[in-house]
């Protein structure tokens, strides 16, 4: 059925592209009879433009599992309550971006800051190539501003971190032993609704081998939550088995950075100036908030572009 959808996708893709092509060239003809649709025209070439740039961002994901949904995961690093407020900043700006692009999300796991902000927040991104395109954002992000915290109206720096891997299915087999893990539960907290359970319902599964700790507190039932969180931990096993091979053969492992100075892929500044950088692609963009608001598609288009002469060098 996925292979069906990718398909039906590809062919509704080239007759949007034809269509829009037919209607370019019958405004051109329009034009020279002497009718005016400069607007209509321009509307037109922005479209097939914008379909263009994302198809052309398709072509540049080839990855083993570029085409899978994703699980994103975000922590605060150093900075208290500035980075704790910019980590849901971060978490807000994937799921707008995610909405832009028409994929679904679910949160599966929330812990609040103490004062404001997120400690931790996982959740999944779910709709073709949401893997592919979010391993653009794999890394320490750092964000220059007045803190909102500090009654002087000092800069601060904060940094978080992101860390995506890949939803793995039934067509991937990855072994577990239950040995090798560590299940707590605890009771759910949150912003309300769902997220606010009277039982212990919310799971917390430690691999102790690796020490990677994933959790889920979504649903109510502690039995689902636990199925989501095994799940989310054969994601990032396979993930950490994946990064454990691009080590050996590029002599680092960039996931593994400190979340501090000098580990940074991109810089959001607010102040003095308003610029966001991605310091591996050099992309710069002037509109911080139309970034902050989920408009990515330029800075990950750039990485993507760097990653495919990266591959051929």
């Amino acid at each position: 059925m996925r292979e069906k959808k990718r398909l039906d996708s590809l062919l509704a893709t080239e007759a949007e592209l034809a269509r829009r092509s037919s209607d370019i060239t019958a405004y051109f003809d329009l034009a020279r009879e002497g009718e005016e649709v400069s607007s209509d025209l321009r509307r037109e070439v922005d479209a097939l433009r914008g379909l263009v740039e994302k198809l052309e961002t398709e072509t540049l994901l080839s990855g083993e599992n570029d085409e899978r949904s994703a699980i994103v995961t975000i922590h605060p690093g150093a900075g208290g309550t500035e980075s704790q407020d910019w980590a849901e900043m971060l978490m807000r700006m994937y799921l707008r971006w995610a909405e832009r692009q028409g994929f679904s999300t679910q949160l599966y796991e929330y812990q609040p800051g103490d004062e404001a902000g997120i400690k931790s927040a996982t959740f999944g991104v779910n709709g073709e190539y949401a893997y592919g395109l979010l391993t653009s954002e794999i890394g320490v992000h750092r964000l220059v501003r007045i803190s909102p915290f500090d009654q002087a109206k000092r800069r601060h720096t904060s940094f978080a971190s992101v860390y995506v891997s890949p939803e793995i299915d039934e067509t991937i087999e990855i072994n577990i032993n239950p040995d090798d893990i560590r299940t707590d539960t605890y009771r759910s907290g949150g912003k309300g609704g769902q997220h606010v359970n009277t039982t212990d319902s919310a799971v917390r599964i430690t691999h102790i081998a690796t020490g990677i700790v994933v959790a889920c507190q979504n649903e109510r039932s502690q039995h689902k939550n636990r199925e989501r969180a095994m799940s989310i931990l054969r994601s990032r096993l396979y993930e950490y088995e994946l990064e454990k091979k691009r080590a050996v053969t590029k002599g680092i492992e960039d996931s593994k950075l400190d979340i501090d100075f000098g580990s940074q892929i991109r810089s959001y500044v607010l102040q003095p100036y308003r610029m966001v950088k991605d310091l591996r692609t050099r992309v710069e963009i002037g509109d911080v908030d139309r970034v902050l608001d989920g408009d990515l598609n330029e800075l990950i288009r750039g990485y993507l572009q760097l990653r495919r002469k990266e591959q051929k060098a």
